[in-house]
C-alpha cells in the first residue's frame, strides 16, 4: 500500500468542495507535492486535467494560458460542470502569476466552476506572486520535510536513523549505503535545490559563494558562526551583507536557517550571531557526518545530530504553528532553542551525551519568565516523545 502523508485527506477535501481560493501545495524539493497530488487525483472522482511546467520555455507566458483554454473546450465538449485543473513547477514560467490571475478573474465572472491547484518550491511560490498579484486568492497548503512519524510509518526507520539520515524519503532505501547516500543527497536533491529553483530565479551574484555558504552552513548545523567568520572561511570574496540576504533566501525554502538570539527588542536580534541550522538532518550527515556506526557512538558528535535534530523539528512547523525559533546566550550560559508565539515563549533545552545541563536555563527563566522551560532528553521528555508532539500545543 503506498504511504499517504498527513495532507493527503486535507487536500482531497478541498477538492471536493465548491470553487473558493486557489490552492497552493508549497514545499521543498522532493517531499512527495506531485506524489500526493497524484494519489489525491486517483481518489477524486471530479474530471481533472494535469500540466507540468517542467521544460517549458520559461519566456512562453502563453502557455498558461493556452492549456487553460484547452481545459476549458474539453469541460464545454465533454459537458463536465466542474473539474480540476493542476499546474505542476508553475514558477519556472515568468509572470506566471499575472496570468493566473487573468484566467482566474475570468473563470470568477463567467461562474466556471475550475478548481484550480498549482504546485512549487516554498521560495519560489511564496515570492512577490503569491503575496502580490493573487492576495486574497488563494490557500496555501504546506509540505515540509518527512517527521519521524512519517519516516517510521513509511520506510520503517529507527529514532537513531532518522536523526542521522532526516527525512527525505527517496534516500531511505539507500542508508546502507553511505557513498551511494551522500551522493543521492548531494547531486539529487541539494544541486537541482540550488542551481535551479534558487540561482536561476533569484538575483544570486554571486553563486558560488551562496554554494559555500551553504554547504558551510549545513556543516556548523546546530552551532553560532558568525557571518564575519564565515567569510574567513569561504573561497569567493563578498560581504556580510551579502551573505544574510542569502541565508534568507536559503531558509526561505526551507533548507538552511540562521537562528537569531532571542531578545526584547528587534535590533539585539538582527545584529545577533546567527546560529546555522538545517531543516532536515539528512544536509547536517552528508556534509558533516563519517559513517552512521562511527558517529553514533561518539557522546558529543552524536549530541550534536540530536540537537540538530530537534532544531529541524521545530523549524518544520513554525509556520503552520504560528511561531518563530530562536536561541539564546549571554556569556556562558545559553538555552539550546526558544520558541516564540504573541509573547509567550518556551525555553527547550536538549541534554545528550554532548554535554551536561548548564546555568542557562535557569538565568533565561529568571530573566525572561517562559511559560514553560523543557529539557528533552535525559532526565527530560524522551526524544522519540518530543518527536511525535505538536509544537503549537506547547504554547
Amino acid at each position: 500500500m503506498e504511504y499517504k502523508r498527513p495532507q493527503f485527506a486535507e487536500v482531497l477535501e478541498r477538492m471536493n468542495e465548491p470553487r473558493k481560493f486557489i490552492q497552493v501545495l508549497a514545499g521543498p524539493r522532493q517531499v512527495g507535492k506531485s506524489t500526493l497530488i497524484d494519489q489525491v487525483l486517483e481518489e477524486c472522482t471530479l474530471p481533472h486535467y494535469l500540466y507540468n511546467a517542467d521544460g517549458v520555455d520559461e519566456n512562453d507566458t502563453d502557455w498558461i494560458r493556452r492549456i487553460w483554454e484547452s481545459a476549458r473546450i474539453q469541460m464545454d465538449t465533454r459537458q463536465q460542470t466542474e473539474a480540476i485543473l493542476v499546474i505542476d513547477e508553475i514558477q519556472k514560467i515568468k509572470r506566471w502569476s499575472e496570468i493566473v490571475k487573468r484566467e482566474w478573474d475570468a473563470d470568477t465572472r463567467n461562474r466556471r466552476q475550475l478548481k484550480l491547484f498549482l504546485l512549487g518550491s516554498s521560495r519560489l511560490m511564496l515570492r512577490k506572486g503569491l503575496t502580490e498579484s493573487l492576495a486574497g486568492r488563494f490557500e496555501l497548503i504546506r509540505l515540509g520535510h518527512w517527521t519521524l512519524q512519517e519516516m517510521e510509518d513509511a520506510f520503517g526507520l529507527t529514532l537513531d536513523e532518522w536523526i542521522y539520515y532526516g527525512g527525505y524519503p527517496g534516500s531511505a532505501s539507500l542508508i546502507k549505503d553511505m557513498r551511494r547516500w551522500r551522493k543521492y543527497i548531494k547531486e539529487s536533491l541539494v544541486a537541482p535545490a540550488i542551481e535551479k529553483d534558487i540561482i536561476m530565479t533569484s538575483n544570486i551574484y554571486k553563486p558560488a559563494l551562496m554554494k559555500q555558504l551553504f554547504e558551510l552552513g549545513c556543516s556548523y548545523s546546530a552551532e553560532l558562526l558568525s557571518l564575519t567568520k564565515a567569510l574567513g572561511q569561504l573561497q569567493d570574496a563578498g560581504n556580510v551583507t551579502t551573505l544574510s540576504s542569502y541565508l534568507n533566501i536559503l531558509n526561505q525554502c526551507n533548507l538552511l536557517a540562521g537562528l537569531q538570539k532571542y531578545a526584547n527588542d528587534d535590533a539585539r536580534r538582527y545584529q545577533s550571531v546567527p546560529k546555522f541550522q538545517v531543516y532536515n538532518n539528512a544536509l547536517l550527515t552528508a556534509y558533516r557526518g563519517t559513517t552512521y556506526d562511527k558517529d553514533r557512538i561518539d557522546p558529543q558528535i552524536w549530541g550534536r545530530w540530536v540537537e540538530s535534530a530537534v532544531g529541524g523539528y521545530l523549524l518544520g512547523d513554525a509556520e503552520d504553528g504560528g511561531y518563530k525559533v530562536y536561541y539564546w546566550r549571554e556569556r556562558s550560559d545559553e538555552v539550546d532553542y526558544i520558541v516564540a508565539s504573541q509573547g509567550t515563549a518556551i525555553a527547550l533545552e536538549v541534554k545528550s551525551g554532548r554535554r551536561g545541563m548548564n546555568s542557562g536555563l535557569p538565568k533565561f527563566c529568571e530573566n525572561f519568565h517562559p511559560r514553560r522551560a523543557l529539557v528533552i532528553g535525559t532526565d527530560g521528555i524522551p526524544f522519540k516523545e518530543f518527536f511525535h508532539m505538536k509544537i503549537e500545543d506547547l504554547l
